[in-house]
């Protein structure tokens, strides 16, 4: 059995880790990189500390308008596959890579599986939005990490080709934690001291108008206790440095950091503040107050829990939100446990039958024409 693997940015590399171990025992598994995200430090260093396959292939297609990227990524990946001719294609969250691999495994009917499936933010204005059902809606085996990602799979005809296996990012942290307490300190490299909070801001709406963000940095200031280290993209320094955006004393601009770097610095932080995606269920799996920066959160179950605050910067009451929020007693478990091992059981099972979608409603026939 040969499987290949799409992947292009951080979160897909660090959930390919523990796939990539459960799946060697019973499959051949081919990496490629479609370049989305590349750097030393984000990807080539990563494959060799978390023991990742090193990809076979990288298209190096880098940054660029969303169409244009995408496209080339289709181009790509569909010479792969007419080289390769994998027995199953992987797919892995809600990025550009994730779309593109979908498409192209679907249109050579080569059968395909997403890994963490159904999850839904209602707002198809965000890119991964529009990624993320589009990979549903192509794949013949959906990995849906909760009850609530089934649901949604559900009602949209899906559930007969769902499984819920839990979250992989359990598994990736069970791997990467260790890993990332025993590299040199990160806070003590910067000069962090005492009692901190992480804070990420990455969306347009928020870091790309210089006197929003420095509203938003100020009105964080104001009610964080102790440092808020804000490891800032290149892009949002450079508008912070252009615009002498003013930084509160107490907030402290770093670099951003590789994956075990951050992981160790949310581990020993207080309290996280962002506006990721994927960074509320890390910080969710390592029992640390997580506020969520934005107006919606596809995520639902780890606000249920009391654990994790929407507070969409700037609007009404948004601070006295933060201010007051103090989870107590300790967050349930919500994600499972040994979730890559029953994802192969499935892939094995989903691969040996026949290998193909069953239609589902909307499309009785599609398949067979």
């Amino acid at each position: 059995m040969r499987l290949l693997h799409v992947v292009g940015a951080r979160p897909q590399f660090v959930k390919l880790a523990p796939m990539a171990a459960a799946t060697g025992s019973v499959a051949e598994n081919i990496v490629l990189h479609t370049g989305q995200h590349y750097d030393r430090n984000m990807s080539d260093l990563l494959f060799e500390e978390l023991h990742i396959p090193a990809p076979k292939y990288n298209l190096g297609v880098g940054s660029g308008p969303q169409g244009e990227q995408t496209g080339r990524m289709l181009e790509g990946i569909e010479r792969v596959l007419l080289d390769e001719r994998p027995d199953g294609v992987i797919v892995y969250g809600d990025t550009n890579s994730t779309l593109a691999g979908a498409l192209a495994a679907v249109k050579l009917h080569i059968p395909s599986i997403h890994v963490e499936a159904g999850f839904r933010s209602w707002n198809m204005a965000m890119p991964e939005e529009v990624n993320r059902i589009v990979a549903d809606h192509t794949c013949g085996l959906l990995f849906a990490p909760t009850q609530n990602a089934v649901d949604n799979l559900v009602r949209e005809g899906l559930g007969s080709i769902t499984k819920r296996t839990g979250d992989i990012m359990v598994d990736t942290l069970e791997l990467s934690l260790p890993v990332a307490k025993a590299k040199p300190s990160v806070a003590q490299a910067f000069g962090i001291q005492g009692p901190y909070s992480i804070l990420t801001l990455h969306r347009p709406y928020t870091v790309d108008d210089p006197v929003r963000l420095g509203q938003v940095l100020r009105g964080l200031a104001s009610v964080v206790v102790g440092q808020l280290v804000f490891a800032a993209h290149p892009r949002t320094q450079a508008i912070i440095q252009k615009h002498h955006v003013e930084l509160p004393a107490s907030v402290r601009v770093i670099p951003p950091q590789g994956y075990l770097e951050f992981l160790q610095l949310l581990a020993g932080a207080e309290r996280v503040l962002t506006d990721s995606g994927g960074i509320p269920k890390e910080a969710y799996m390592l029992r640390k107050p997580c506020v969520i920066l934005r107006s919606e959160y596809e995520f639902v179950e780890i606000l249920e829990t009391g654990w994790t605050l929407l507070a969409p910067p700037l609007e009404n009451g948004w601070l006295e939100r933060i201010a007051s929020f103090a989870p107590k007693g300790t967050p349930p478990e919500i994600f499972g446990r040994n979730v890559a091992a029953e994802m192969r059981d499935f892939i094995v099972e989903f691969l040996e039958g026949e290998g193909q979608r069953t239609p589902v409603a909307g499309y009785p026939e599609a398949r067979s024409n």
